[in-house]
């Protein structure tokens, strides 16, 4: 058999992990937190404590705590019982221990009826640090609920600043729950494989970008949720991203993961993502001519992190599994052997990144399938599991080519109705008051003439004052 062939590309595999695989993890900040809410602590659906909003966090004192006016309801997360409203700029700040590496950041949305504001009028900006997170945000009636949205962002300062601002179009903003919590060091790597028609190259410098979850999917399996999830993650099914899956069987595997030191943990991916997975298998002395292919609704303009997720459950020896991988069409890794990756350890997880930029069709693709060194009655291509992150563009935002000081400038420009009013009674206050004082001077200043006074005393006093 011939030696794996690389042409000439060149796949980075995340050899970052430092500690033992086994272990569990532990995060140095971890703040889960329901806003809005009174109580000490709240449950959510996996079991999570989330403790509420007070000023040890909230550093804004004009807020709007909503209630939830529905009974509540065994369907609906204790957590979207409740949120928190603002009609001015508000910071929520966070403490950070663990300085220096990339921190997830969730934002729970749901719009609850309440007795003070329409959920579905709120348009706004949200801010951490120097990052925009969003811009012109607002949910619509057609949305999945909840909506959650989940960053990724380095953080070097000693604290971390989320920070929402209502448009210049919106009375309000508001938010029902947040999640900081720092990364495991292996979650992100520096580098990573650049992927287009043009050139296949290793890149540099991922780990000063910020990055947001547009899909998660899990390849042939069922549906993941946090629960069952070391970072709390959900894991879509892949079905209605599939363009191809001619030939593909789903396979699941009873055994045991074997995570190694060195290659992916369990908090790059979890078990279950890694026991099941879409495979290709010949059955004859032929070898299929397909490929499987995802296709993904991405934004125009961005460039995109794609994670690949392997775990060879499928092979009945090593060495038996060769494919290729595919990218938007362009072939990111040739022939790739799992077997050589892993050290010849079938069930032994890794992943691979691609870094792509969005095509101006505002899909990105990913596929397998056999290359020329693929086997006869073999598996000839597998993939457990797909990760698309947004990068923040140059102006260090995920929303469109505008910077932070958009959003301040929006709320400036948007609130001038309300801020007008204030100085103009500022001013009317001031202009009473110098007015009063003038009065009170004169009034001091002037003695009331005797009732006997003469005609010449009148005018020789009045021929003083002039003078004076």
């Amino acid at each position: 058999m011939a030696n794996t062939k690389i042409v000439p590309l060149c796949l980075y595999i995340s050899f970052l992990s430092l500690i033992a695989v086994a272990s569990s993890f532990s995060p140095t900040d971890h703040y889960l937190i329901n806003c809005g809410s009174g109580a000490a602590e709240t449950f959510d659906a996996d079991h999570r404590v989330f403790v509420g909003d007070d000023t040890r966090f909230l550093a804004s004192t004009r807020s709007i705590q909503l209630q939830s006016s529905d009974p509540p309801s065994a369907s609906i997360s204790p957590l979207y019982h409740t949120a928190r409203a603002f009609n001015h700029p508000a910071h929520y700040v966070f403490p950070i221990g663990d300085r220096g590496i990339h921190h997830l950041v969730r934002l729970h949305f749901y719009p609850l009826r309440n007795n003070h504001n329409d959920l579905y009028e709120a348009e706004f900006h949200v801010v951490v640090n120097e990052f925009l997170l969003l811009r012109n945000f607002r949910i619509s009636e057609s949305d999945n609920f909840p909506i959650i949205k989940e960053f990724v962002v380095p953080v070097v300062s000693d604290e971390l600043k989320i920070t929402l601002l209502p448009s210049d179009r919106s009375r309000f903003a508001f938010v029902n729950a947040i999640e900081v919590i720092s990364a495991p060091r292996d979650l992100i790597a520096d580098v990573a494989q650049w992927v287009d028609s043009e050139k296949n190259e290793r890149i540099y410098g991922l780990l000063r970008n910020g990055f947001e979850t547009v899909h998660r999917v899990n390849a042939g399996g069922f549906k993941v949720t946090p629960f069952n999830d070391s970072l709390w993650r959900t894991w879509i099914t892949d079905d209605e991203f599939m363009v191809s899956n001619e030939g593909s069987e789903t396979v699941r595997f009873g055994g045991r993961i074997k995570y190694q030191m060195g290659g992916a943990s369990r908090e790059v991916g979890p078990d279950n993502v890694y026991n099941t997975a879409r495979v290709i298998k010949s059955k004859d002395n032929s070898i299929p001519n397909v490929n499987l292919t995802w296709s993904f609704e991405v934004e125009k303009g961005y460039s995109y992190m794609v994670r690949m997720h392997f775990c060879d459950i499928a092979s009945v020896s090593t060495h038996m599994l060769y494919f290729n991988v595919y990218v938007n069409g362009n072939l990111a890794y040739e022939n790739l052997d799992l077997s050589d990756i892993t050290n010849a350890v079938l069930a032994s997880p890794f992943y691979a990144d691609f870094v792509v930029e969005g095509e101006s069709s505002g899909n990105l693709a990913v596929g397998v399938g056999p290359s020329n060194m693929s086997w006869p009655r073999a598996v000839d291509a597998i993939l457990n599991g797909i990760e698309i992150w947004k990068l923040n563009n140059s102006m260090g935002s995920f929303d469109g080519e505008v910077c932070v000081d958009y959003a301040w400038r929006s709320w400036r420009n948007g609130h001038t109705g309300v801020l007008l009013p204030l100085i103009a009674a500022i001013f009317l206050l001031l202009s009473a008051s110098v007015f009063l004082q003038r009065r009170r001077n004169v009034s001091l200043g002037w003695s009331r003439l005797p009732v006997d006074a003469s005609e010449s005393n009148l005018k020789g006093s009045n021929q003083l004052s002039s003078i004076k």
